[in-house]
């Protein structure tokens, strides 16, 4: 555990701040107010539901039990006339997740993922810089170094977007950084490597690999590996994010605001590999997956061959150790979705 981190939850638990949370029914956003709540924070979350899920806000409320009163929900999208400002209105520190997320729905539905991912969050930073937030940090993703070839992945270098997607997220650090230079209100960026963890969403065309396969192998059934299985990437898992959201948003160095931070494990594990991973530890109460084998299905579009990250940046500036790496990630999320499944 970063020794950083672990100072930062004392000092939260000393003296407590209000928190604004947006797409606080995704996945990511409930391990957010599940671990600001257990810190003894004060938390408004805002969501509009598009992708996230009422269930993700119960599973929060019974691990909170009473700290959930120090909980708001608001509903409403970031787009809406007035609800930035009013999600914003007393808050201190701003944790933005709302987004759009997948590449394939990026290519189906380009102007959506505009609204949401570059409207929306142009529409919080304006809000929270009127309102006088000390602090906001927005959830931004590796898919902003679209084809640059180099690796491992430094955030000073970028290649030209692959996707709407990419591109979406790619604009908000650009309206980001205008912020910082216009009006001396810099929000800090995480680019997000691969997140998973309890409570992601493992079903729908646009579900993340990791779940859609434990979601898959738990009925028995076949995944689907697109292309030869050889791509890799630096799969982070959840808590690991919420450490660097956290770090990053209260962060005295005065290095940090504006800038924009690769969140991951510094390590790559290949299609293949994370297949077999998952399957050995779904086999263990269930041996007939040990002969189930993938399908293969031709390369997506949108999609890289290698994604890993440098996290040395994250490090040196906030404090960040990533706390699990993989193999306890992956056994920490089949444990949560076999608990799901009542097995």
């Amino acid at each position: 555990m970063s020794n950083a981190y672990d100072r930062l939850k004392d000092r939260l638990r000393a003296a407590p701040r209000r928190w604004l949370v947006t797409g606080v029914a995704g996945f990511i956003g409930s391990a957010l107010l599940e671990r600001l709540l257990e810190l003894g924070q004060h938390v408004v979350g805002l969501d509009n539901f598009a992708t996230g899920r009422r269930e993700n806000l119960f599973d929060v409320r019974r691990a909170a039990g009473p700290a959930w009163d120090r909980f708001e929900l608001r509903e409403g999208d970031l787009t809406e006339p007035g609800a930035c400002a009013r999600a914003v209105r007393g808050a201190e520190l701003v944790l933005h997740q709302a987004a759009l997320g997948s590449v394939p729905r990026s290519f189906e539905n380009p102007l959506a993922t505009h609204r949401a991912n570059v409207a929306g969050s142009l529409a919080l930073f304006d809000a929270a810089r009127r309102a006088g937030v000390a602090r906001l940090v927005y959830a931004s993703s590796s898919s902003v170094y679209g084809d640059d070839p180099a690796q491992p992945r430094l955030e000073s270098r970028l290649g030209a977007p692959l996707s709407p997607y990419a591109a979406s997220k790619q604009a908000a650090e650009v309206f980001a950084a205008s912020f910082a230079r216009a009006f001396g209100f810099a929000p800090v960026g995480l680019r997000y490597f691969n997140v998973f963890g309890p409570r992601q969403n493992p079903d729908g065309p646009y579900a993340a690999v990791i779940p859609r396969w434990i979601g898959r192998l738990l009925r028995g059934r076949p995944c689907a590996i697109h292309g030869d299985g050889s791509a890799s990437r630096d799969f982070c898992y959840v808590e690991n994010a919420v450490q660097a959201n956290l770090l990053a948003a209260c962060a005295e160095n005065p290095a940090v605001p504006g800038e924009v931070f690769n969140v991951a494990c510094g390590a790559e594990c290949s299609l293949n590999d994370l297949y077999a991973q998952l399957r050995e530890l779904l086999a263990r109460g269930r041996p007939a997956l040990r002969g189930l084998e993938p399908l293969r299905e031709p390369p997506r579009q949108g999609d890289v061959a290698r994604s890993v990250a440098d996290i040395s940046k994250a490090k040196n500036l906030l404090g960040y150790e990533p706390a699990y790496d993989l193999k306890q990630g992956l056994a920490e999320t089949v444990a949560w979705f076999e608990r799901q499944a009542g097995v």
